[in-house]
């Protein structure tokens, strides 16, 4: 526990300060547990997106914002990885389910708006917030997915979207002691669609994960660095406090038309 609880994070700080405090926005980390490649440990989503939230939830704090990061998801949606061992697998509906709870309580406490910060690709939050506005249309619900916030093009020289040069760059940064050495690293190969329609993206359906993958890794890690991981974090934390500033301080209206 920390010494100086921080009021921004539920987990750390009690009941007389959030009384005191009139928060306007909470912010949920979702994240997932599942292999990433030979070097990378199962919990890599959650380190990162725990990571981000909270580095960006202090900048947006001392910006005037008034938001509240709640306790993590450390589940994600894996159905396509269920025959990799210990993937761990949570079904789209069970997280709209586990939605419906939380904002029950966030609108019962005066809450009007959620950010669902997600940390891992495979889940999709959109048709979960379509339903969650038809239940509570009092309490503006939107995404950020991390991973895309800063300038990926400007830092990494590898393309790749799991375990690859930037998770493991990032991973360097945050985690180096749960990070193995890069020579024990999968390349990261990975097979194409077949289909013309699944390459061009007009067509989509889930691979199974084994079929595309020898290690599990989707992208060369290998030229990843501690420096690399850093500067993409802090262009990232840089983007989304803005927006979590943003979404905490500015009419709904405001933020979705120009």
């Amino acid at each position: 526990m920390a010494s100086n609880p921080r009021p921004f994070i539920l987990a750390e700080t009690n009941w007389k300060a959030v009384k005191e405090t009139r928060y306007t926005t909470a912010v949920l980390p979702w994240g997932a547990t599942e292999a990433h490649n030979y070097h990378l440990p199962y919990g890599t989503d959650n380190y990162q997106a725990e990571h981000v939230v909270e580095r960006a939830a202090e900048k947006a704090w001392d910006m005037g914002a008034r938001l509240l990061v709640l306790p993590g998801i450390p589940y994600g949606v894996n159905t396509g990885q269920l025959d990799v061992d210990f993937c761990m697998n949570m079904m789209p509906s069970t997280q709209l389910a586990i939605l419906k709870d939380i904002c029950d309580v966030l609108v019962r406490h005066g809450v009007t708006r959620l950010v669902i910060f997600n940390g891992h690709g495979a889940n999709n939050f959109q048709p979960l917030i379509r339903e969650l506005a038809g239940i509570w249309p009092q309490l503006f619900v939107c995404s950020v997915n991390w991973f895309l916030a800063g300038d990926r093009k400007s830092v990494f020289e590898e393309p790749g979207d799991h375990a690859d040069e930037l998770e493991t760059s990032v991973m360097m940064h945050i985690a180096p002691n749960l990070v193995m050495p890069l020579e024990t690293a999968g390349d990261g190969a990975n097979k194409r669609f077949g289909s013309e329609g699944f390459r061009k993206g007009w067509a989509w359906a889930q691979r199974p994960w084994t079929l595309i993958t020898r290690d599990t890794g989707a992208g060369d890690p290998r030229k990843a660095t501690e420096e690399k991981g850093r500067t993409y974090l802090q262009q990232a934390v840089d983007a989304i406090a803005g927006f979590l500033h943003e979404v905490s301080t500015r009419s709904v209206e405001d933020m979705l038309t120009y």
